[in-house]
């Protein structure tokens, strides 16, 4: 939660103004974990924004989209690391832009993947009836909003439950948040899931899905690809400051500070601007946004 936040990423720092310090920020229900990624990235590109007047970079985390919308409104946070769904509330909810693309751990996109064990009989989404999937948690667009979407798509209507308690009703699929992606593959190997959903990038992951268990699943359904994250910017960023930290994070892959920034960073290997294929993304996932409020 955000209460556990290092004290460094929330306390008001007295000796400089607030236009003068650089904040990114993130959704995190494990910020001491978050903090160790962030904070090297927010550094190097504070240090190179002397000349438009920042001093120093600061991270701040937020315990939901909610909390990160308001602070986002609020003007407490500067720039923002997301996946698309959240990333098209924070647009639409709070007036943030869009502006980067993030290879995140090399990759520009990626896809959702169901997994069952392999001797289970699922073969489909519609198979999920009465049955019960692992997810992530309710911040992930590849491991929650898209497959929530996708069950609802065929038909099927997604409600929480907890593993191991009783059997969904016909023409439901119970969600279960199993908090990590090695979770997921766990309790699919396990029988505490019927099937579970996160990325390919989480299935091909050895720390995510080890061999172990990954003989014994497989992939019986597969989302079309999305954009691995994108970077934010609040509304009202000042000009000179937006504009040169867009360049910085561009060229950061071009330096050896700027790499080892960028692989604390969640692995990025680079960024690059907004393409049609980005912004086709952000249109499909607004309109899958639609489906899933309107399912609420």
């Amino acid at each position: 939660m955000a209460s556990l936040a290092p004290l460094a990423t929330v306390r008001a720092d007295t000796t400089v103004d607030r236009s003068e310090v650089l904040v990114i920020g993130k959704v995190s229900d494990n910020p001491r974990k978050h903090y160790h990624r962030l904070k090297p990235i927010v550094d190097y590109a504070a240090e190179r924004l002397a000349d438009v007047g920042i001093r120093r970079g600061r991270v701040l985390m937020a315990r939901d989209n909610a909390q990160m919308i308001e602070y986002l409104k609020e003007g407490r946070v500067d720039w923002v690391t997301e996946t698309l769904f959240s990333a098209v509330r924070f647009v639409d909810e709070a007036g943030a832009r869009i502006v980067l693309l993030k290879h995140k751990k090399g990759a520009k996109e990626y896809e959702t993947v169901f997994i069952a064990r392999r001797d289970s009989g699922i073969q489909a989404l519609a198979d999920l009836a009465g049955k019960v999937l692992a997810v992530e948690d309710p911040g992930s667009t590849s491991a929650y909003f898209l497959p929530r979407y996708l069950l609802l798509r065929v038909g099927l209507t997604p409600r929480r439950v907890n593993p191991g308690t009783a059997s969904p009703a016909a023409g439901e699929v119970g969600l279960a948040f199993a908090r990590g992606e090695i979770n997921i593959a766990m309790w699919v190997h396990e029988g505490l899931a019927d099937a579970g959903a996160y990325s390919d990038m989480d299935w091909d992951t050895p720390d995510h899905t080890p061999p172990s268990l990954r003989e014994n699943l497989r992939i019986f359904h597969r989302s079309a690809p999305l954009a691995r994250a994108v970077e934010l910017f609040r509304p009202g960023l000042e000009p000179a400051v937006r504009e040169r930290l867009m360049s910085t994070l561009l060229r950061a892959h071009e330096d050896p500070d700027g790499r080892r920034a960028l692989y604390a960073y969640q692995r990025t290997s680079q960024f690059e601007r907004p393409d049609a294929g980005l912004q086709r993304n952000i249109a499909d996932v607004r309109a899958m946004l639609q489906v899933l409020e309107g399912a609420d």
